[in-house]
């Protein structure tokens, strides 16, 4: 009940006022039956933008850390984020990627729709980052098919640190549907996870146009803080 009424009575308005957003290839989304919809990650608001424009109701796996903060304020965005249909995922530790997949093989044994970020963070410059291979697991052990999809404009709009986004219009645009039924029962092999994770990303690439790394986003996010630290070192305290 919540979940319709963020959708079509308070957010979803909102975010159509601010954003104004184009859709591209919303056909490619399938109207029934399990399917994962993968996309770029470059804001915030990327979270509830493709939930407010899509038919069908999207679940997607999300940071724990969104579910844990402390008083009133955690409690209200933990409550928030369970409304909109976000899963909490623990990122942390050996087991945090086998969890996420557990998670996300029960949304598609339900039928429903699984949305998920496979470069595992918001990219901090507005550039498309190596995707991590659990996308791949999920769509081999589930047999379901991943719709690339590209959020546009969305990082100007809401950069990283900026609380409130800025008014502008942004594109949500997706592809045709990838399949990788030739891949079935090898989801233990390593290099065709890898090959099937830059299939999709190579997807994205194509709808988006952003500049891509062949890293992760989290290990250059942590280059650049430690080269921030060795510029700027903190002075002890006297």
């Amino acid at each position: 009940m919540f979940y319709r009424l963020l959708k079509y009575v308070i957010l979803g308005p909102l975010l159509r006022l601010m954003f104004r957003p184009r859709i591209e290839g919303l056909e490619h989304v399938p109207d029934e039956g399990a399917a994962i919809v993968a996309g770029n990650h470059l804001s915030f608001s990327d979270h509830f933008l493709m939930p407010a424009i899509l038919k069908r109701r999207i679940t997607f796996l999300a940071k724990a850390e969104y579910f844990t903060g402390p008083g009133v304020k955690g409690r209200l965005t933990a409550a928030f984020f369970r409304s909109a249909g976000q899963i909490p995922v623990d990122r942390s530790g050996k087991e945090a990627g086998q969890a996420a997949i557990r998670e996300g093989l029960g949304v598609l044994r339900r039928g429903e729709l699984l949305g998920i970020y496979p470069e595992g963070t918001r990219s901090h410059d507005g550039r498309l980052y190596k995707g991590k291979v659990g996308v791949a697991a999920m769509a081999l052990k589930a047999q379901v098919p991943v719709v690339p999809c590209a959020m546009i404009g969305t990082f100007e709009a809401q950069p990283p640190g900026q609380k409130i986004p800025s008014m502008r219009r942004i594109t949500i645009r997706f592809g045709e549907p990838l399949e990788f039924s030739r891949y079935a029962g090898m989801d233990g092999e390593k290099a065709i996870l890898r090959a099937v994770t830059d299939e999709i990303m190579y997807a994205i690439l194509e709808l988006s146009g952003q500049e891509y790394v062949d890293k992760y986003a989290a290990q250059v996010k942590a280059e650049a803080e430690e080269a921030k630290a060795r510029k700027f070192p903190r002075m002890p305290l006297s």
